[in-house]
């Protein structure tokens, strides 16, 4: 199977799928991961003064991460971070529309639409318009993920709330996932942050818990056609 992870921002792919990124590596499946937005210079000063080798950090600890999961593919884009409302939305929808005509993935990942960081909520349209279910059309899953210090952020009546109907067993693959995190160490927080290492791991097994393995991944279903 090809499998398509579009994130905003590096880490947000190991955050929300990682460990069913690795699983799918595990069973044969070739995955493709698409990063839209640079990650730093939205924490950068007025002036833009983020430096390029910064930004070339983190671009090194995404190509890491992910090739400790074993992903086949990576493109790293540089659209503007924390800032995708001052874009036209077709020019992001295109850039997605041609990763999926060029790879014709079978299951997509990406964001849930009620993610608090704006990026995640345009990812999660832009996604659904690229994949809008044409007769011949190659996707035929789509799930959304959850975001450690952004999904469980959002306020309950701002925006539609994370509700998984779809988990992934990552008993055998959390570790893994850790791992490729542990490639990102500066995007890391110390606990009791959700983004901590701590914190994602108590998360992992609380979804575990709901459905009976040692430790899951949860995903609201967009679209499932068999």
């Amino acid at each position: 199977m090809r499998v398509l992870v579009v994130a905003a921002h590096p880490d947000d792919e190991v955050l929300g799928c990682g460990g069913a990124i690795a699983r799918h590596v595990r069973d044969g499946d070739e995955v493709h991961i698409v990063i839209m937005a640079e990650g730093l210079t939205s924490r950068s000063d007025y002036d833009g003064s983020t430096g390029r080798d910064e930004l070339s950090e983190l671009a090194e600890a995404a190509l890491a991460a992910n090739a400790v999961l074993g992903v086949a593919d990576i493109s790293l884009l540089r659209l503007p971070d924390n800032r995708m409302d001052s874009m036209d939305r077709l020019d992001v929808i295109k850039v997605i529309e041609e990763k999926i005509t060029s790879f014709c993935p079978e299951l997509v990942y990406t964001h849930h639409a009620g993610d608090m960081n704006i990026d995640h909520r345009i990812i999660h349209d832009a996604v659904n318009t690229a994949c809008r279910p044409l007769p011949g059309h190659s996707v035929k899953s789509l799930l959304y993920f959850e975001v450690n210090s952004s999904t469980e952020w959002q306020i309950p009546g701002s925006a539609p709330m994370f509700t998984p109907n779809w988990f992934v067993d990552i008993s055998e693959t959390l570790e893994l996932k850790l791992a490729a995190l542990h490639e990102y160490e500066m995007e890391m927080r110390a606990w009791p942050h959700p983004r901590s290492y701590q914190a994602i791991e108590h998360l992992a097994r609380w979804r575990g818990a709901i459905v009976g393995v040692d430790a899951a991944e949860a995903y609201v279903l967009g679209r499932l056609i068999r």
